[in-house]
C-alpha cells in the first residue's frame, strides 16, 4: 500500500526533548547508569491536597463529559487567580481549560493564523512553536538571540520582523529553554509595539511562579486595557503544581478568541478529563505552601550547576533567572549540539538536549528539575567528557 502523508504532518520535526527522554529511559531499562538532564518537569510530587481532590472526585463519581472548555468552576478559580495575582479581570466565558499547556498554545495558533499569516518567534524558542505554526498553514519568522543579550529579542528586531501579514508574536518569560525572564519594562516595550501595529500576543506563562534572584514576572495584558485586547494568555499546571501527567492547561483570551478556541476544542479533544479538574481546582485555591520550598531547591541546584559549568573547559552559561533550565553555550567545544549530545550520551552516560532543537545550534539544555545527588554525577560526566575533547 502506497500511504500518503499529509505535507502537514510530513514537514514536522519530531520532539527531540521527548526523544532523548525516552531514549535515556530506555537505557536505564537496560541496565545502564544513565543521568538525564532532558525532561522539563519537576521532580517533585503532585501536592497531596490536589492529589485527594481527584480522588475524590473519581470516588464520588466525577467521571462524565463536562463542558468543553471546562467545568465553571474551574473556570472561575483560573479567573480569580489572574485577578488575584496579575491584576487581570477576565469572565470565566475567555477561560478555556485544555489538555495542557501544549495544547492550550497550539489551539490558540489554529484559532487566530491561518495560510499566508507570519507568526514572529523569538529563538531560542520551546521546540513546538514553529510546528504549531506550521500545522495552522502559516509561516514561523525566527528571531535570532544569543546569551549577549540573555537571549531577549529587542524592541528593534521586533519592529523591523513585522509585515502586513505578521498575525502574532509568540512571548515565553519566564522562558523554556534558556530560563531568561523580561523585565516589566522590556515586557512593555514589546507590548507597546504590538498593540501599535495591531500584532497579538501569545504570552506563555506557564512559568510564571518560577523566579529567582529577585526577577518579577509581569504579564504584558497587565500594562493597559489595549494590551489586554492583543494578548492571550496561555498557561498550565504543569510547571508550579508538578501536574505533567495530569495534562491541564489553559488560555485567558478576548472574547471573540476564546469563543473561537472553544469551538476548535470542541472538534478535537472535547473536554480535559474530568476528575482532574477538580484536582485543579484543588490547585488553584489550596494552600501554596510548597512553591517556596520547591523554588529554595530549584535555586541551589541552579547556582551550583551554573557555577559548575563555567568552569568547564569550552563551556559558558549566563544564569537563568527563572523556570528551571540552564542553556550553556558549547561553541568553544568544536562541536555542534547535535554531535556533542549524542557522543555525550554515548560516552558518558548522560541525556541533554541539543540546542539545535529550541533554534540555536551553539548550545545544549540542561534541566535541573532533578536531585542535587544526579546533579551532581551528571555535571562531573559532563567535565570529564569536555575535557577529553581536542581543543
Amino acid at each position: 500500500m502506497n500511504y500518503k502523508i499529509s505535507h502537514r504532518a510530513a514537514s514536522l520535526a519530531p520532539s527531540l526533548t521527548l526523544a532523548i527522554d525516552s531514549k535515556a529511559k530506555q537505557m536505564k531499562v537496560e541496565g545502564l547508569d544513565v543521568v538525564g538532564f532532558g525532561a522539563g518537569e519537576p521532580d517533585f510530587d503532585t501536592p497531596q491536597h490536589i492529589k485527594d481532590a481527584c480522588a475524590k472526585a473519581l470516588a464520588d463519581g466525577f467521571t462524565k463529559y463536562t463542558p468543553a472548555a471546562g467545568i465553571p468552576e474551574l473556570r472561575q478559580a483560573i479567573a480569580d487567580k489572574h485577578k488575584r495575582e496579575n491584576g487581570l479581570t477576565y469572565k470565566p466565558s475567555q477561560i478555556i481549560v485544555s489538555c495542557g499547556g501544549k495544547h492550550s498554545c497550539y489551539n490558540v495558533i489554529l484559532a487566530t493564523c491561518q495560510e499566508g499569516d507570519e507568526v514572529i518567534i523569538p529563538a531560542p524558542y520551546w521546540l513546538s512553536y514553529p510546528e504549531m505554526v506550521k500545522l495552522a498553514g502559516a509561516k514561523p519568522v525566527i528571531l535570532e538571540t544569543s546569551d549577549q543579550t540573555e537571549f531577549k529579542v529587542t524592541p528593534a528586531q521586533l519592529r523591523a520582523a513585522i509585515t502586513p501579514r505578521t498575525r502574532l508574536f509568540v512571548l515565553n518569560s519566564p522562558s523554556n529553554p534558556t530560563g531568561s525572564v523580561y523585565t516589566p519594562d522590556e515586557i512593555k516595550a514589546l507590548g507597546d509595539i504590538c498593540v501599535e501595529k495591531g500584532v497579538l500576543i501569545m504570552s506563555d506563562e506557564i512559568y510564571e511562579h518560577l523566579l529567582y534572584d529577585g526577577a518579577q514576572h509581569k504579564s504584558v495584558a497587565s500594562l493597559s486595557p489595549a494590551h489586554l485586547e492583543h494578548t492571550i494568555i496561555v498557561h498550565g499546571f504543569a510547571k508550579a503544581w508538578s501536574m505533567t501527567g495530569w495534562r491541564l492547561g489553559w488560555c485567558a483570551a478576548p472574547e471573540p478568541i476564546a469563543k473561537a478556541i472553544d469551538a476548535v476544542q470542541s472538534h478535537s479533544t472535547s473536554n480535559p478529563t474530568s476528575f482532574a479538574q477538580k484536582g485543579a481546582v484543588a490547585a488553584l485555591t489550596g494552600p501554596q505552601d510548597h512553591l517556596p520550598r520547591w523554588l529554595a531547591e530549584f535555586s541551589k541546584r541552579r547556582t551550583y550547576a551554573f557555577n559548575k559549568l563555567n568552569a568547564m573547559p569550552g563551556i559558558s552559561c549566563v544564569n537563568a533567572k527563572g523556570a528551571f533550565y540552564l542553556f550553556p553555550n558549547i561553541a568553544k567545544t568544536g562541536l555542534k549540539s547535535a554531535e556533542f549530545c549524542a557522543k555525550l550520551l554515548e560516552q558518558e552516560k548522560v541525556a541533554a538536549v541539543p540546542g539545535i532543537a529550541f533554534g540555536a545550534d551553539d548550545y545544549i539544555r540542561l534541566s535541573y528539575a532533578t536531585s542535587m545527588a544526579n546533579i551532581e554525577k551528571g555535571l562531573g560526566r559532563i567535565e570529564n567528557f569536555c575535557r577529553g575533547l581536542k581543543p
